[in-house]
Order: C-alpha cells, then sequence, then structure tokens
C-alpha cells in the first residue's frame, strides 16, 4: 500500500488502529498441550466478557475447533492469579467420559476448572451432535467457588487427577493440599472420594509422580517468602493413600527451586537460582543428594511462578530436553542432559521472528513440542515444532491482527542511564512510527513510560497492538525493566528487596530522562502508566517520589487497578500475597513507618500531575477502595484526575468493550494533558 506522509503534530496523527481492533487482538493464547496428534492451548475471548476457552488443532491445514462452548470458562482462581485450567485425559480413563462420541476408544477427554464455581469438570472434547453436558469431579463447596483446582496431572494409573487444591473455609481461613480427584466422577457427591495427599505448608505447585508410580515430587513454600524468594523440592512414597513423609531434596528459604521432572528412576530434573540464575540441575530424589549443573550460564531457564501449571522446558522421547533460556527474553533451544551441548533452535528468519516466549512455557511428546511465541513484527503464536532435523515451526494460531506492518514500531533494546557510571535500566523503546505522518520539524515526541506489573515481570520485544494503538498516532513508548524485573538474575531481582516504592520508581524516572536528554523524547511530554504493581510504581512516581522537594518528571499518569496505600493492601489482599510486602518493603508493624512514607496516599502534592485511574470493580487482588481513595486525595488537592470504574472487571480487563473505553480513554487523557487532539476520541471528564 502506498502512503502519502504529511506534516502533523505528534498525537493527532490518523491511524487506523482503533481500540476496538486492539481488543479483537487481544485473544490470549496460553498453556499448550500435546494430546495424541492434537495441539490444544487456552484462549482468551474478549468479545465473550473474557471467559477462557480450551481450542485444539489435530491436522496440519490451520484447521481449529473448540473443546469448550460457552457459557463454560476454563479459568482457576487458586492464588487468584490460575494458571493451567485443564487438562487432555484418555478417554478409555476409569470412568466414561460425559458425553462419550467419537473422541472415545482412543481419544481424548477434556478436564476443566470452571470459572463460575472452581469445580472440575470432565467432557469428552469431541461428542460428535451430543449436547456438550460435563460431568462434575469435585463437589459443591460449602462456600461458593470456594474448592479451587490447578496445576494437574494424571496419576500414574490413570484413575485419578493429582492437583493443587486451595480451600477457602467459611470462617475465612485459607488452607493449600496436593489431592488426588477420582476420574470416575465418584467425588462430586462424596467429598471423602478425594483423596488428600500431601498437606503441611502454606503453598504448593508441581505436583509430579514418578512414572512407576512409587514416588512423588513436588515444590511447597510458605508465608512470607514468595516462590521467586525460597522454595523446597520435596520427595515421598506415593504408594499408600496418603504421603505420609517426605524428603528435602533441594532449596530453601534463599533458593528458588521450580518446575521438576523425573529423569529416570530416583532421579529429577529442577530448576535452581543457587548460581544466582534460574539453571537446570539433575539431582538424586533423596535427602541431601548432590546435584548435577546441566547447562550453567548467565542465562534463566525459567521464570517467576506466579501462576501454576507452567514449564519453561520438557522432556523428549529420546531423552534430550526442550528448554526455554535467555537473558530478558528467552529462545527455545535443545538440551543433552549428559553432555550439556545446547543447541538453538531456528524457527525462522534467524531466530528474529520468535524472540519472546510466553510464562505458560512449553510442552512435549515424543518429538513435537508446542509453546507460544512472538517477536518484534509477529503477534503471540501457538506453535508446533519438530525437534529434530531442521525443526520445521508450525503456526497453528496467532492472535487475531490484520494492521498494516507500516503503522508497527520496532522495538529496539536500550540500556538507559542519567549519569556516567549510574544505574543502567533495561528498556525497550518503541518509537512514534506512521508511513502517513511524520511529526514538526522542531518538536519532540511525547513518550510514556509502561512500567509492567508484578512487579517480577519482565518486557517482552512482542507485536503488541496496544503500544501500536499509540505509537501510531505520534505518542512513543518505553517499556521498562526496572530492578526487581526477572531475566536478569537473582541480584537484579533484588535490587528491589526492602525497596519498593524507591527503585522502581528511580528508574522509571531515570529511563525517561536520559530518553529526553538524548534528544528523543519532549523532556515537557513525559507520562507513566502501569497495571498492578505497575500502577503502584505510577502512583508512587508522582506521589512519595517526589520526596525532599524533587522535581516533577511526569505530566501525566494512568493506573490501572494501582496499589495507593499499602496496610489496607495488607489487610484485605489475597492471600498468595499478603505477606509480599515483607520482603519489598519489609514485615509489619516494624516497617509501618516506612508504610506510610512510601504510600502514594497521603503524598498528594503541588508537585502531583493529573491521573487517570481505571479499576475493576471485582478485583479480589487490588480491591476498589485502593483507587477511590487516591481518587479523594487527588480531589482534597485540586489535582485534575479520572476515575472510572467497570463492573464485572477484574484483575485485569477481559472485555472487548472495557479495553476500548480504557484505551480511548487514556488517548484522549494524554491529548488533555499534553496540548494535543487526538482525532476520533471523546474528551475525559477531568474533576475537580
Amino acid at each position: 500500500m502506498d502512503h502519502e506522509a504529511k506534516t502533523a503534530p505528534y498525537g493527532t496523527w490518523e491511524s487506523p488502529i482503533t481500540a476496538a481492533e486492539v481488543a479483537r487482538g487481544q485473544v490470549p493464547l496460553s498453556f499448550t498441550a500435546v494430546a495424541g496428534d492434537e495441539v490444544w492451548w487456552q484462549e482468551g475471548r474478549p468479545d465473550e466478557a473474557g471467559r477462557t476457552t480450551v481450542m485444539s488443532s489435530g491436522d496440519h491445514s490451520g484447521a481449529t475447533r473448540e473443546l469448550l462452548p460457552a457459557p463454560y470458562n476454563a479459568r482457576s482462581r487458586v492464588h487468584e492469579y490460575g494458571g493451567r485450567s485443564y487438562l487432555a485425559v484418555p478417554s478409555d480413563d476409569t470412568g466414561p467420559s460425559a458425553n462419550p462420541g467419537p473422541a472415545s476408544g482412543g481419544g481424548y477427554d477434556l478436564v476443566f476448572a470452571n470459572f463460575a464455581d472452581q469445580r472440575l469438570y470432565r467432557a469428552a472434547a469431541d461428542g460428535g451432535d451430543e449436547p456438550f453436558a460435563p460431568a462434575p469431579l469435585t463437589p459443591q463447596p460449602p462456600v461458593p467457588a470456594g474448592l479451587r483446582y490447578a496445576d494437574m496431572v494424571r496419576s500414574p494409573d490413570g484413575r485419578e487427577i493429582w492437583c493443587v487444591r486451595e480451600a477457602h473455609a467459611v470462617d475465612g481461613s485459607i488452607s493449600r493440599a496436593i489431592v488426588a480427584v477420582p476420574l470416575d466422577g465418584s467425588a462430586a457427591a462424596a467429598p471423602a472420594a478425594v483423596r488428600v495427599l500431601v498437606t503441611g505448608a502454606d503453598f504448593f505447585a508441581s505436583p509430579t509422580p514418578s512414572p512407576d508410580g512409587t514416588a512423588l515430587a513436588w515444590v511447597s513454600w510458605d508465608h512470607p517468602r514468595m516462590p521467586w524468594d525460597g522454595t523446597e523440592l520435596r520427595v515421598g512414597p506415593a504408594s499408600g493413600t496418603t504421603v505420609e513423609s517426605s524428603a528435602l531434596v533441594m532449596g530453601g528459604p534463599h533458593e528458588s527451586v521450580l518446575h521438576p521432572a523425573w529423569a529416570g528412576p530416583g532421579s529429577l530434573y529442577a530448576i535452581s537460582d543457587a548460581s544466582g540464575w534460574w539453571n537446570l540441575y539433575q539431582v538424586d530424589a533423596t535427602a541431601g543428594s548432590a546435584r548435577r549443573p546441566l547447562c550453567p550460564r548467565e542465562e534463566e531457564f525459567g521464570g517467576p511462578m506466579w501462576q501454576l501449571g507452567a514449564r519453561p522446558y520438557a522432556v523428549l522421547g529420546d531423552g534430550r530436553l526442550a528448554v526455554l533460556h535467555g537473558t530478558g527474553g528467552m529462545r527455545l533451544g535443545l538440551l543433552d542432559p549428559a553432555t550439556g551441548a545446547l543447541a538453538q533452535a531456528d524457527l525462522g528468519d534467524g531466530g528474529e521472528r520468535y524472540r519472546a516466549f510466553a510464562f505458560s512455557g512449553l510442552a512435549a511428546s515424543g518429538e513435537t513440542v508446542t509453546t507460544v511465541a512472538g517477536g518484534p513484527a509477529t503477534p503471540w503464536t501457538v506453535l508446533r515444532v519438530r525437534a529434530s532435523g531442521d525443526f520445521g515451526a508450525e503456526v497453528v494460531r496467532r492472535e487475531g491482527s490484520t494492521a498494516d506492518p507500516a503503522y508497527l514500531p520496532v522495538p529496539r533494546h536500550v540500556p538507559l542511564s542519567v549519569t556516567p557510571g549510574g544505574p543502567v535500566v533495561h528498556a525497550l523503546v518503541y518509537p512514534p512510527t506512521s508511513p502517513d505522518a511524520s511529526g514538526p520539524e522542531g518538536e519532540l515526541p511525547p513518550y510514556i513510560v509502561w512500567v509492567h506489573g508484578g512487579p517480577t515481570a519482565n518486557v517482552l520485544p512482542v507485536l503488541d497492538l496496544e503500544k501500536a494503538y499509540f505509537t501510531s498516532r505520534g505518542i512513543g513508548v518505553i517499556d521498562v525493566d526496572y530492578g526487581g524485573s526477572t531475566g536478569y538474575g537473582r541480584a537484579y531481582r533484588e535490587r528491589l528487596r526492602g525497596a519498593w516504592g524507591i527503585v522502581d520508581v528511580d528508574d522509571a524516572m531515570n529511563a525517561a530522562l536520559a530518553l529526553a536528554a538524548s534528544g528523543e523524547a519532549d523532556r515537557a511530554r513525559l507520562g507513566i502508566r502501569g497495571g498492578s504493581a505497575g500502577g503502584w510504581t505510577v502512583l508512587a512516581s508522582v506521589t512519595s517520589g517526589l520526596a525532599d522537594g524533587r522535581e516533577p518528571v511526569f505530566a501525566a499518569g494512568t493506573s490501572y487497578f494501582g496499589v495507593s496505600d499499602l496496610k489496607p493492601f495488607v489487610e484485605i489482599t489475597h492471600d498468595f500475597e499478603s505477606r509480599y510486602l515483607d520482603g519489598l518493603v519489609g514485615p509489619l508493624p516494624a516497617a509501618a513507618d516506612l508504610y506510610d512514607e512510601r504510600s502514594p496516599l497521603g503524598h498528594v502534592g503541588p508537585g502531583t500531575c493529573p491521573i487517570l485511574l481505571l479499576q475493576g470493580l471485582d478485583d479480589p487482588i487490588v480491591p476498589p477502595p485502593q483507587s477511590e481513595s487516591i481518587a479523594r486525595d487527588l480531589a482534597a488537592h485540586g489535582i485534575p484526575h479520572a476515575y472510572i470504574a467497570f463492573e464485572g472487571e477484574s484483575h485485569g480487563f477481559r472485555k472487548a468493550e472495557t479495553i476500548i473505553a480504557a484505551l480511548e480513554s487514556e488517548l484522549a487523557f494524554y491529548g488533555q494533558i499534553m496540548g494535543f487532539t487526538p482525532p476520533g476520541v471523546p474528551p475525559v471528564k477531568l474533576e475537580p
């Protein structure tokens, strides 16, 4: 397509990338699996109120089919972040499928956690013309949605599902265990049929039975640690009805061990950050046994375990390991555990096409590897990879995007530093990009710092229509991996220990100032936006981050469900993160003064810039009072702001109409504050 560029102020460029197209293109793809000859995966549906379905592709024609029709929603609420919410089980496993069809007798059934009631269900993956009627596998809980299941695997004898169960009691207490759920449906009406295998810790992950069924490996940890702080890999005998005892194989308070897999009789693979990097090891499944590093590198072979069921490596049929590894982002490789040789999988364009892999990891069967990957010009894509010969990566499913590539920004990785010898901040810079327009001579573009959540997430160079929505209109984006981000080793991750609200704020400010100092961004039109923990950094950057008379950096800020007041957050947030701030700030009550000092609430002042607050009303992680309280504080100080709340939205917006409203409001807000009029979006009503 030919384009004739015209000169227009930054922020006012016409763009074919609408908020509606962004919403249509945000079809989250995650958690692939191999079921016989089929590839299965989870897929989000923004146009269906954000529900998650399960899809499959059995041939090489690109044809797909939906395994889970509406209104069913495959979404677990364990830890509130869930994770892999389905499992493929052979149809001839104990207990007939709910609606036998062509999948029976050699096919696969679908077991899934249903969002509405959190029960596990089983149904034929292909019921032919029969109505979809899944049969419950777990009992109705006494507290609505109070029994939750995740991280499912089949038992060695194929008769049960072994998984993590999170139980919410009537008195509000929460406990977790590894349990065995019969596949014959007997537990649906008889709760005692659910067999408790392992208890004794606050949190569990990765139940991994040995192939012969004699042992069970798992990961566990206790408050106040998070799984990237310190975990334990334990192994116990699984021959009885419960695991009566266990041995500590790896891990401890200051070592994060993740994702065990059986290497053979009495031997395990696992990921540990004992070296300062999440690397792969082989270890005997006995207490105190020696460990052998498989491929020691200053690279990460794993990531933060926010969701359950992800696996960053898998054992292939010939004994090799398919692994994800890298610094900052990850690549796909094939590791020989005997020699430590690591071969890169060239998936196209010398590896440039797929430079990033999703945190949901990969799966494998025989020589088939499945994963979700993307790159600067490639949206998130479900891939089937042949782990032999020339690899032969096959596209199974791709996030929808019909955008003209000419409107898509090409990110570049830049280490930013304001002063020589000062802290280096990793970032991806997405410049304003359009074939139709350029900025006036002498005018610099506005730039928005994007702050990821977690705060232990990281940014990846993947085609993102949400960023292109802004860059195609003349607004640049700086995607920052501030201290605390994963992908750069434990030391970089622990820069944030005890310093949340300081290091993240400094890094976000320094990244923006460095880009302005280089002459690429307009110093007077720097903005900042982020969600969840990123929303906290936004609010802290424009309030408590201005302590001691520090000069304001940002002209505007957008908080998506951000934390504004630490003490109430600790008191009312969900159990998984209820002690997170012990490491990020300090334990209460000893650190009470720090909580007050760093909280954005109570620090709104003359230097605070205008703020846009976007909040889901059903958010159990950062509840609405966090946004409502800072909105009142902004109003009391006469700071222009808008608070927009969305019914039926939780932590992370899923509905198409919400995504559209949020993006259009954000664009209009920047225009109103930074002095340009973006076409096609209504203004935001600012208070006071």
